[in-house]
Order: structure tokens, then sequence, then C-alpha cells
């Protein structure tokens, strides 16, 4: 006969958070010396907490570590402290990102995901591996209970990680936020939703927190799905403006598993296929979004970009056609348009589709250097000149404009100023530049000169 084990506790509704908070008060309470505790719930539901047991438990010193990078030797900034002795309670946020910080570089590495996720302590931060070695010392040394404040995917990450830790002399409590103050937290992080510019700016530091506090609002139990949809896109444009195109790919992903018709979502999520160099995958994305919203002017640009780097031409004009429709001011657009014009022989229309381009956009330089290779391709070498030389007044460092403006000197018999500009662009780019002009048979008049061998043989 097999006994059987009889769980008082599985029938019983879970406790709510003002339940759980008075838990975590009795329990602090009557705690005299080394002890674990977690206490599971968003960083600003942390700060209210901690706020809130200062008030409440008045008879015992209580002290906040604010941890806002990742760390190491976790041992040593507690032996540290200040007044070390004194202290009853020490509240500990923001370990987080040391968990963070330790899952990015692993990728980095190349890491399989077993060795990434499955519990072995090769696999686990060094922080983690710091308070297991030195747990005992920690016992020992330490006379104050650690109250370690932690998003839920931290605590996940603790519990399948890092278990003899977790178990060891520790109790947790799951401090859930109410609804308002989540859907408030939730709206401000979407409602914060920055412009490229600023989004590049973000310090690596800055951006790792501001994902951390987004994995805590998705991982809410409150949460809507409308609600996690949007902060799942926020997720993704973060990973996405660091070039981090694989995770943003998989927070699109989970938004659109949620709200299919987030276009704006496909769009992004098929530039990022497009930096992977999946062009196919990314048109895909691309239609997806203009199924949605068919005058979407920007995923049209992106999907004729798409094709235009799959050779499709004729498609990408119709694109970019499409796009112009919608937004007659798209400079890239028409840019774009007299690329794949060039490369179909069609050079007068690329020129037009190049100074409509400068109309709207006067210092564009990659259109003034696209024209100026039209005009050149033209034989107009005094009007390719002349436009060359306005892109280098935009841009006075591009060593491809003195490249092709010393070949179309070269093909005037111009010799000095060939000279001249081959000079610059060698001086710029050496070993590019030297290699192309002893081959290039825009310099064959003028190969014989002195000079020019001089600057070919380096």
């Amino acid at each position: 006969m097999t006994a059987k084990i009889i769980d008082w506790d599985e029938d019983l509704p879970e406790a709510t958070p003002e339940e759980e908070y008075q838990a975590l008060v009795r329990t602090l309470k009557r705690t005299n010396g080394f002890r674990l505790l977690f206490v599971e719930c968003f960083p600003a539901e942390g700060e209210r907490l901690i706020a809130k047991v200062q008030a409440d438990v008045t008879q015992k010193k209580i002290e906040v570590l604010a941890l806002d990078e990742s760390v190491y030797n976790f041992y040593k900034i507690i032996e540290d402290l200040p007044k070390r002795d004194e202290i009853n309670i020490l509240f500990v946020t923001g370990l987080e990102y040391s968990l963070y910080e330790y899952e990015k570089e692993k990728k980095e590495l190349g890491w399989e995901s077993k060795d990434i996720y499955s519990y072995s302590w090769r696999g686990v931060p060094p922080v983690l591996i710091n308070l297991n070695q030195q747990r005992e010392r920690f016992r020992d040394n330490f006379n104050m209970c650690f109250v370690f404040i932690l998003p839920r995917f931290a605590v996940n990450y603790l519990i399948e990680r890092a278990p003899d830790f977790f178990d060891w002399r520790s109790s947790l409590f799951k401090l859930s936020m109410d609804r308002e103050s989540l859907q408030l937290e939730s709206m401000q992080a979407c409602w914060e939703r920055l412009k490229k510019e600023d989004y590049l700016a973000l310090t690596p530091e800055a951006r790792k927190r501001e994902l951390v506090r987004l994995q805590g609002l998705i991982d809410e139990d409150e949460q809507t799905p409308e609600q996690k949809a949007e902060l799942f896109y926020e997720q993704a444009l973060l990973y996405d403006y660091a070039e981090e195109y694989e995770d943003a790919i998989a927070s699109y992903d989970k938004a659109l598993k949620i709200k299919p018709d987030l276009h704006e979502a496909w769009n992004n999520r098929g530039v990022a296929l497009y930096n992977l160099g999946r062009l196919e995958d990314a048109i895909a994305s691309y239609d997806k979004a203009l199924e949605i919203k068919p005058d979407d002017h920007e995923a049209w640009y992106n999907r004729g970009y798409a094709l235009d780097n799959l050779g499709r031409h004729e498609d990408a004009i119709a694109d970019y056609d499409k796009a112009l429709e919608i937004k007659p001011d798209q400079h890239e657009a028409w840019n774009n348009r007299g690329v794949a014009l060039g490369y179909l022989g069609r050079v007068e229309e690329a020129i037009a589709s190049y100074d409509k381009a400068l109309k709207i956009k006067p210092d564009k330089h990659e259109a003034w250097y696209n024209r100026g290779i039209a005009l050149d391709n033209l034989g107009r070498l005094e009007d390719a000149i002349a436009s060359y030389d306005k892109a280098l007044e935009i841009k006075p460092d591009d060593t491809s404009v003195f490249y092709n403006k010393a070949c179309c000197y070269a093909l005037q018999s111009q010799i000095d100023r060939a000279i001249q500009n081959l000079q610059q662009a060698i001086d710029l780019n050496p070993d590019k530049y030297r290699e192309m002009a002893k081959n290039d048979s825009d310099f064959d008049s003028i190969r014989s000169d002195i000079r020019f061998q001089a600057l070919i043989q380096g």
C-alpha cells in the first residue's frame, strides 16, 4: 500500500497582495540575524513596498542596496557597506540586471540554448556562483536579513538555474501590482516611445534597464493581452535599434501572435529580416503589413528596396512608385528609384528621379553622387563633375566621389586634376583605390604619367 501525501494548501485560494505583504512584515519582525527572502514584484511596486515596510517595521534598521548594473562579487559589495553591522534588514534591488547581462554575453559567445538555460554551474551568472559558493560566509559574517526584490522572470530564473541557492534558508513572497497601477505603468512605457535617434543614443546600461522593466510589466498577472502586444513591440524596437535583430524578430513575433493586425510590427520585422540578409522573408513580412494597411508608404518603400537588392529592378520601381503615390516627398524613394532605373539602362529617367529627390532634399549627397554617375555614363563629364562637387560640399570625405572625379578628368585628359583627385582618394583609402586604378581603363590616357605610376605603386 502506498501512502498518499495530502497537500492541505492545494485547494486554498491564492493569497491577495495585502495578505502576502502582511506575511512578509510578520517574517521580517520575527527574523533575527541571517536569512534570505525573495519578493516577486515589479520594480516600481518594489519601491512602494520598501517605503511601506520602513513605515511598518520601525524597530529594525533597514537599508536599501540598489544595483543599477551587472555585479560579480556580491559578497565584497556587502562587506564594504558602511555601518554594515548595524543593519537588520537589507533590501536588494536590481540583481536582475546581472542575469540579463549574462544571458546576452553567452548568446554573443555562441552558447547553445541547452547550455544557457539548463541548470549547471557552467551556465550560471558569476554573481550567483559567488552567492552559492560563499553562502556559509554570508550566514556566518552578515548578521542581517537579505530581501531580494525581483521581477517574475528573474525569480523563475533563480528557481530553474540556481535552485540550491534559492531554496537555502529562503522564502518567497509574491506581490502583484493592482490593475490600475499596472495599466498606468504599461501605458507610460508605451507612451514614452522614442524617436529613432533617441533609441540609438541610449547607453547599453539604460537600454538594459528598459528591457528589464518591460519584461517585468509583461509578466504581471493582471496584464491585458492588448497591452502585452504593445510592450513586446516596444521591447522589439529596443533590440532592433541595437542591431540585435534575432531578438527583435522574436519580440515582434510575440506581439503579432497577440495582435496580428499590428502593421508597424510586420513592417519593422521585415526590416530586421532584411538586415539579417533574409530578403525573401523580409518581403513576405512587408506583404503582411500591406494586407493590413495598403497605404503604408514605408512598407512599399522597404519592399522595393528588398526587391532592388534581389535584382528585381522593375518590381522595385513599381513599389517605389506606390510609395510615392502615397508620399510624394519621400526623397529616399526618388533616389532609390533612380538607382533601379540606372540598372535597367534608363539613365535619363534615373537623372530625372535624382532631380526629384534633390528638389525635396538638396543636401542629399547620395542623390548628387548617383546623379553624377548617371551623367558620367551618358558621357556628360562636365555635368557629372559638377554633381560630384555638390556631393563633396555635403560630405567632403567621400572617397568614391574623389575617385570618380579623377576618372572624369582622366577621360578629358586633364592630367593634373585627375592626379590630384586620385591622390585624395588614395590618401583616404589607399588599398582600395590604388588597386582599382591599376586596371581601370578610364586612366589609360594618363597611365604612362610618372605621377600616376608613383601613385599606384605607393
